[in-house]
């Protein structure tokens, strides 16, 4: 699997740079038919991208309508990967979730309807705010991620969607060293994290409602 992909520059130079999801995608989805397509074979198709990749691929799928008890599947990687990052640490998983696994079929599926997609917001995204990309910013972004894995994981009625959407959004923005991206995602975060307060808060009211009903 190739590193680089070719691009042309507006002066139409032939410039190289790093593939982008999509293509890295449809690389893995070629690759693998057949078999079945682990964390693992994911983690070593996108290398160095790896972290801003598998969110991305365990977040996203929290945004969609999903079966119950799904987000608690996946937060679990989630927070993992989050807490690495804080960390500073190289991307390490265990080996219970390297093994998880999906069908080729399934994987190529998914790879159809979600690479369409993604090539337009992709079309958007462009290397910038490089201060929001470093090392340091990324210890930052881990922790904001971490926090919104673990309300992801929380069993709050639609309380999954906005942090998955935000951690989505961070990702890709790590992917593409997309600054901008990067505080949009921050920005549905915190927005994430005031809804989810504020359920949480109608339910202690709630509780507290009903216990004073039956003690009266």
């Amino acid at each position: 699997m190739t590193d680089q992909t070719t691009r042309w520059s507006a002066d139409n130079t032939e410039v190289s740079s790093p593939p982008r999801l999509t293509e890295m995608l449809s690389q893995v989805s070629d690759q693998t038919r057949g078999d079945r397509v682990s964390v693992r074979t994911l983690v070593e198709a996108f290398r160095y991208r790896a972290s801003g990749a598998l969110l991305f691929l365990f977040a996203v799928p929290n945004v969609l309508p999903m079966p119950p008890g799904t987000s608690g599947i996946l937060g679990l990687p989630l927070v993992i990967i989050a807490s690495q990052l804080m960390g500073g640490r190289p991307l390490i998983l265990p080996d219970v979730v390297l093994k998880r696994s999906i069908s080729s079929e399934g994987f190529g599926r998914m790879v159809d309807q979600t690479v369409p997609r993604l090539k337009r917001i992709e079309r958007l995204l462009r290397p910038r705010m490089p201060g929001l990309t470093g090392d340091t910013a990324e210890r930052v972004i881990g922790a904001f991620c971490l926090v919104l894995a673990v309300i992801l994981t929380l069993p709050i009625p639609l309380g999954n969607v906005l942090p998955a959407l935000a951690i989505s959004i961070i990702a890709l923005g790590m992917i593409e060293r997309d600054g901008a991206w990067i505080l949009s995602g921050f920005a549905v975060g915190v927005a994430a994290m005031i809804v989810v307060g504020g359920v949480l808060w109608a339910l202690v009211l709630a509780a507290l409602f009903f216990f004073a009903s039956i003690a009266g």
